[in-house]
């Protein structure tokens, strides 16, 4: 049962990947809710949507890898340039020319691509939680990094679950893992047990290929700095995936407005909504304020 089902729901394909694409509501202006990264799709987005569909367009997608849209192992189609061409497909096919854009962690990044690609389309941009590499990421998840392709422990703890040996030996675990870590907050039981189900729609070779994705020509410094629309960014306190330090810098090199959530994790939209969804209604109203 979902709070809102989509007013229309269709696919579009771009260079022979086909992407799962719903509309809610027809109001103006439209606000596109991006993908982040492929373990989930776009049924993250479920607390903001009835909300904001009833004062605008929202339109969601699936990217590739998960969701309604195609299966593909294919590093280069989960670069955040391919992204961005993936969220100007969806919106040329919904005949929309401009948009108030929001991406979630890794979405953040495809965001900030977008804006800079195609900055015609883009008249304002939310980064939640962004995990883009503007600072280090804690010592414990930079080891992982180090250590991704290399055999996994025989009885990983921890950020040794994020490894590519383990997602192919036990990926629900590392799932639940990683879900874990995403919402620190109290009473997240349902929330986990809801993207660890959505993690089962996907799986290892999908996020193998995402994972070894091409990093953009240009550094991420300066493609957040190239962002010449109003953004906001918006950052939990207690985000274990993607420290605050680095949503206070994409507001800065962005110019944009920093909204902190004291005490909040990585996915604030869900277990955070009055206040996330607020926060929307507001910096749209104000971007398309005459």
């Amino acid at each position: 049962m979902r709070a809102r089902y989509p007013d229309i729901a269709g696919h579009v394909d771009r260079e022979g990947v086909s992407l799962g694409y719903e509309v809610f509501g027809d109001g103006e202006p439209t606000v596109l809710l991006l993908p982040t990264w492929t373990i989930i799709h776009s049924r993250f987005w479920k607390m903001q949507i009835p909300y904001l569909a009833r004062r605008f367009r929202v339109i969601t997608y699936d990217g590739p890898g998960n969701g309604r849209s195609d299966r593909v192992t294919d590093p280069e189609r989960y670069s955040a340039d391919s992204h961005a061409l993936d969220a100007e497909a969806v919106l040329r096919a919904c005949g929309v020319e401009r948009a108030v854009v929001v991406g979630l962690s890794l979405g953040a990044a495809y965001g900030v691509r977008l804006a800079t690609l195609r900055p015609g389309l883009v008249s304002g941009l939310v980064m939640i939680g962004p995990s883009i590499p503007l600072t280090a990421a804690s010592p414990e998840r930079e080891r992982t990094f180090q250590t991704f392709l290399e055999p996994a422990p025989p009885s990983p703890i921890g950020w040794q679950k994020y490894n590519l040996d383990y997602w192919r030996t036990d990926y629900r675990d590392f799932a639940e893992f990683f879900f874990s870590q995403c919402f620190p907050e109290a009473r997240s039981t349902k929330p986990i047990e809801d993207s660890v189900g959505w993690a089962t729609e996907t799986g290892p070779d999908v996020l193998e290929a995402e994972s070894l994705s091409p990093p953009p020509e240009d550094p991420w410094d300066e493609l957040v700095s190239q962002v010449a629309c109003p953004s906001l960014v918006i950052h939990g306190t207690r985000d274990r995936i993607s420290p605050h330090r680095r949503g206070v810098r994409a507001a800065r090199l962005s110019g944009g407005t920093l909204l902190t959530l004291e005490g909040s994790g990585h996915i604030p939209n869900v277990r955070d909504p009055v206040k996330v969804n607020l926060a929307l209604r507001d910096f749209v109203e104000r971007v398309m304020a005459p």
